[in-house]
């Protein structure tokens, strides 16, 4: 009798375990069922603005513009799903780090560059593009707003000199872009099918504003160079040990100085400089050979 009764009690529990195991499986597999793959929607709200991609074909032109490079580091400001850190990553052989500000998004991104292959190549940080640090960037990609843009210009001018700075549709204010991708597509927000969105180039300038001594220019000791920069373009005085001053006007192409002025004779003549800090080392393009110094005083 007792021996029967154990043999219930063992029955008993083996039917309550296979019940037990059969409903967290079947819970299991409708938890499963039910989870689905995040999928974004176009125009759907972000923190700052809506999330539009970036034409297949405009965001090639925007790192070919760029000219990425296996030494670049790319950083793109509000990456989406990925889609312009792992094209730098997969065509142009750059390392990539995308800021995203919505998890979803950010987890999708990581996604879609272990997909492509390019994990290894491309980061997606969950952050806020105006608190993450991208300072040590190459290259920076940008699909915001004007408003946004005009935000953040202070601490894109404050980047290393010849830093790459690219946008999908929206400027800058009043520094003009160095370069104007796809001229011939309509203002803003206007997509062509045949060449995607317009794009906007920027090379971030070194900054020259302020007095510098210079010597070394053919016929003349010492010379005094005073110089006004708006962005990318200066203008000032080059003043000779005699007195006589003349307006320069020029250029700057990252730490790249060009000015042109009349020299002792009254020739034109071209000065191309590298801006290192508080000095910039120059020639002549006219004469090579001939070297230059300026040394910033103020």
């Amino acid at each position: 009798m007792r021996q029967g009764f154990k043999l219930c009690q063992t029955l008993g529990r083996l039917l309550l375990s296979s019940f037990a195991l059969g409903f967290f499986l079947s819970n299991g597999a409708h938890a499963q069922a039910d989870k689905k793959t995040y999928e974004p929607t176009i125009a759907q709200a972000g923190k700052d603005v809506i999330w539009v991609p970036t034409p297949n074909d405009l965001v090639v032109k925007m790192l070919e513009t760029a000219k990425v490079t296996p030494n670049d580091l790319v950083y793109d400001l509000g990456a989406g799903d990925g889609k312009i850190p792992i094209q730098a990553a997969r065509q142009f052989g750059a390392r990539a780090v995308g800021i995203e500000f919505n998890p979803d998004m950010a987890n999708l991104a990581r996604q879609h560059a272990q997909r492509a292959g390019v994990a290894d190549k491309v980061t997606i940080v969950t952050g806020d593009i105006f608190e993450e640090d991208f300072s040590n960037a190459t290259v920076v990609t940008l699909y915001l707003l004007t408003s946004l843009n005009l935000k953040l210009k202070p601490t894109l001018l404050n980047m290393k000199p010849g830093t790459r700075v690219v946008s999908n549709s929206f400027m800058m204010g009043a520094w003009e872009p160095d370069l104007i991708i796809n001229p011939e597509v309509g203002g803003r927000g206007v997509i062509s099918p045949a060449t995607g969105g317009r794009g906007y180039f920027w090379i971030v300038p070194a900054k020259v504003q302020g007095e510098w001594s210079l010597t070394g220019l053919p016929g003349i000791p010492t010379a005094h160079l005073s110089l006004q920069q708006k962005f990318q373009k200066t203008e000032g005085t080059l003043t000779f040990g005699d007195n006589r001053s003349q307006r320069v006007v020029g250029k700057l192409n990252g730490a790249q100085l060009t000015l042109t002025f009349k020299d002792a004779n009254d020739k034109e003549q071209t000065f191309i400089g590298e801006v290192a800090g508080k000095k910039i080392h120059a020639s002549l393009q006219e004469s090579p050979t001939t070297v230059m110094t300026a040394v910033k005083l103020h």
